[in-house]
């Protein structure tokens, strides 16, 4: 197996200015190019056999005991989309994990000390594995827009992190999914450093096909691992 190369300028620059962090962690020098060994086109592997069953499911899998268990607050969202190959083949059987905040705007770690309040029944967390068609499915809370120190009166908006491993280390993605009409995205550096170009991939489409009766509105985002229309790069935050 092998890979085409990247295609760059569907990604953000290393170093950033107006994503401050970046200019303090990006690298300064010519990056070195490795050509693909067997260790970049295989592995690492994981199977469904290593999920629970409410992995997929972050209204559920963070709930407290109790009688009945709690619901988490805010608006139910079921997303889901394919995980494709640089030819925009299906990926069965790829491991895709997602964080987040809270509805609002919370997220479950000691770094996070937004005065926003956490919901006892909301871990934030999930994964779940491709069925054959590559189509991967969350049950989740729309995540709340939350401050953040990049500049003054900086406001994260709403997203949801993904992780991806694929079928080797040379497809490995991290990126963020985003949701359509949300006005802080024209004033977000982080979204704002992908090449327009390429920027709209990164965004969620409203899907009433998806959109459950009474239960919770859907949304599809499809992400492409490598080459053509690949989903670009984007870090945490």
């Amino acid at each position: 197996m092998s890979f085409r190369q990247r295609d760059w300028a569907s990604h953000p620059p290393l170093i950033h200015p107006d994503y401050k962090s970046t200019v303090l962690r990006g690298p300064t020098k010519p990056l070195v190019p490795l050509p693909q060994s067997l260790s970049e086109v295989t592995g690492p592997v994981y199977g469904a056999e290593s999920l629970g069953p409410d992995d997929a499911d972050l209204t559920r899998n963070g709930r407290q005991g109790g009688a009945p268990p709690g619901e988490p607050l805010g608006e139910r969202i079921i997303v889901t989309g394919r995980v494709l190959d640089e030819d925009e083949k299906p990926q069965a059987n790829m491991l895709v994990e997602v964080w987040q905040a809270n509805a609002a705007g919370r997220y479950v770690h000691k770094a996070d000390q937004h005065e926003a309040p956490l919901d006892p029944n909301f871990f934030g967390g999930g994964r779940c594995v491709t069925d054959g068609e590559g189509r991967y499915r969350f049950i989740t809370i729309k995540p709340g827009a939350y401050p953040w120190g990049n500049h003054d009166n900086a406001w994260r908006p709403a997203h949801i992190h993904f992780s991806l491993f694929g079928p080797g280390l040379a497809t490995r993605l991290i990126t963020q999914m985003y949701f359509p009409g949300d006005p802080l995205l024209d004033l977000d550096p982080i979204f704002n450093a992908t090449p327009l170009s390429a920027r709209n991939r990164l965004v969620a489409g409203f899907d009433i096909a998806t959109t459950e009766a009474g239960f919770a509105l859907g949304y599809q985002f499809d992400i492409v691992l490598r080459g053509r229309r690949e989903t670009p790069r984007e870090g945490a935050s």
